[in-house]
């Protein structure tokens, strides 16, 4: 953004790194007593204007009074504002204060409860993208998109609009293929089984995961456990090709920057509206390069879908927008009643995953079975291919050994990590929780487990989670083992506890009492 003031008139300060990482928000450090401060006129949460050599970023200022973190005659900013900026530490910069974003407008508008068109779109993501915004103003976008809700020709126009501002990779092949989860239940790692079954087929397959948002591990945050997933984009290009496939975070191939701003919000505040979802999800798909992707809805009483009617109306927003987009969209709606497989937390989770993978009897069925159903559907979109056979393909492909050998070269591929499945790292305090009372296990809380492996340290301590040690309709007694808690630190170990003394997140009774799932498979 432009300053109207000639460049002699702007204050200037010696740049100094500020080694705090405040999570997609620029931001800015000023020192009370500074002339340029009471000058000016700043105030604490202000928007300021940095520039030198041509850059310029916007940033939020907070005022600080302890000269360690920033003198007087300085600027201090924050680990990502710093790096925008391409100098050294003590670089002559400008600061003034900031015009507000082109797009303040039409947030406002949004806010009002006003309909949006492509246009205002573009410019809020834009700016969301170039971090013109603060944390206050882009909580404001993801509250109002969320109150309100976007009709879905606005979810059109937000993803079209995040496609825009970020790389789209072209692999020159028309069949790219990717599966997606909308998330919200724990365990459920069928990304990192089906990638290496559908590359074995031959299939070009380039996922790139998010790390976890509101759950205790993303498909990002488990693969770490095998390997580098934060991979230059040259080198993820170069994998595809030789491999037919990854599983890599996005993050660092930048398909979608406005998108990472916005969960930088979404996290905290443990929002995911259907609207975001749908332009999240597909702007990133559809910049990755995928053609024909398999969308999986779990739908369960503690899931993100909670009924069948939730589920079709998401389904049919999620079918509209990728109409629009041109991308081939298979939805398959699932069992959510329940975590999939037995481990809640990256390390675990990294285990149910090499179990299957090795045919390993310990492995979890749920986790495999789903992961050939969901396999299944994407090979089927091979032409090659006869409808109905895609399930017995991915079965051959897992039961003999190929899928393995495509996730170990993968694995290599990308940076392998250390990892024994058959002794893995684990938080080494834990405690059991066990069952009440005798019965079945009739149901499971799929948020409350989450929360419980989130306390316990997941999914940035990797070895923490929970280990489940019983599904729905298992027969239980009384003082039976239900799941065992791992964390690394006393203090995560107690909120876990503590949580656990809330609820278990089990509901023992008469087998009567289990939901039945309305799914598709």
């Amino acid at each position: 953004m432009e300053n109207d003031r000639p460049q002699s008139t702007l204050a200037k300060l010696a740049l100094r790194r500020v080694l705090i990482d405040t999570y997609h928000e620029n931001v800015a450090y000023m020192h009370r007593d500074c002339d340029i401060y009471r000058a000016e006129g700043f105030k604490a949460l202000s928007k300021v204007e940095v520039r030198t050599n041509g850059r310029s970023i916007l940033a939020t200022l907070n005022v600080v009074d302890d000269q360690a973190i920033v003198a007087c005659g300085e600027l201090g900013l924050s680990k990502a504002a710093f790096a925008q900026m391409g100098v050294e530490d003590g670089h002559t910069v400008t600061v003034a204060q900031a015009e507000p974003p082109e797009s303040i407008g039409a947030l406002h508008r949004k806010l009002a409860g006003e309909r949006l068109n492509l246009e205002d779109f573009k410019a809020i993501v834009h700016d969301v993208a170039e971090h013109h915004y603060s944390k206050i103003e882009l909580t404001a976008f993801v509250v109002a998109t969320n109150r309100d809700e976007l009709d879905r020709e606005e979810v059109y126009f937000l993803t079209q609009a995040m496609i825009e501002v970020g790389r789209h990779l072209d692999w020159h092949e028309s069949l790219v293929v990717d599966k997606h989860c909308i998330g919200g239940i724990p365990g459920n790692r069928t990304s990192m089984l089906i990638v290496p079954i559908v590359a074995a087929h031959g299939m070009l397959c380039p996922k790139t995961s998010s790390r976890a948002i509101t759950s205790p591990a993303g498909t990002a945050d488990t693969m770490e456990v095998l390997a580098n997933v934060e991979l230059p984009i040259d080198q993820l290009e170069e994998i595809v090709r030789r491999h037919r496939g990854c599983l890599a975070w996005g993050g660092t191939a930048n398909l979608s920057p406005a998108d990472d701003v916005l969960i930088s919000v979404e996290r905290p505040l443990s929002l995911d509206s259907p609207g975001q979802m749908v332009a999240s999800i597909l702007s990133k798909k559809i910049s990755a390069g995928s053609s024909h992707l398999v969308l999986d809805i779990p739908i369960g009483p503690t899931a993100k879908v909670r009924s069948m009617p939730e589920a079709q109306r998401l389904r049919r927003l999620f079918e509209y927008v990728a109409r629009r987009m041109k991308l081939s969209l298979d939805v398959v709606i699932t069992d959510g009643r329940q975590p999939i497989g037995f481990g809640i937390g990256p390390v675990l989770e990294a285990r149910d995953v090499m179990r299957v993978l090795e045919n390993d009897p310990r492995a979890p069925i749920d986790l495999r079975q789903k992961s050939l159903r969901l396999a299944g559907r994407l090979i089927e979109c091979d032409p090659d291919v006869r409808g109905g056979d895609g399930f017995a393909i991915a079965r051959d492909i897992l039961d003999s050994g190929r899928a393995l050998a495509k996730m170990n070269d993968i694995i290599q591929a990308q940076g392998s990590r250390s990892f024994d499945h058959n002794q893995p790292n684990l938080g080494v305090l834990t405690f059991d929780v066990r069952s009440p009372n005798a019965g079945t296990v009739a149901s499971i809380d799929n948020l409350q487990m989450a929360r419980i492996a989130g306390l316990a340290g997941a999914p940035k301590v990797k070895s923490a989670g929970v280990d489940l040690q019983c599904k729905l309709g298992d027969e239980v007694q009384a003082g039976t083992l239900l799941y065992r808690v791992h964390a690394s630190y006393a203090a995560d170990l107690e909120f876990a506890r503590q949580a656990c003394q809330k609820s278990i997140g089990f509901c023992v009774g008469p087998a009567t009492a289990m939901l039945h799932a309305f799914v598709e498979f």
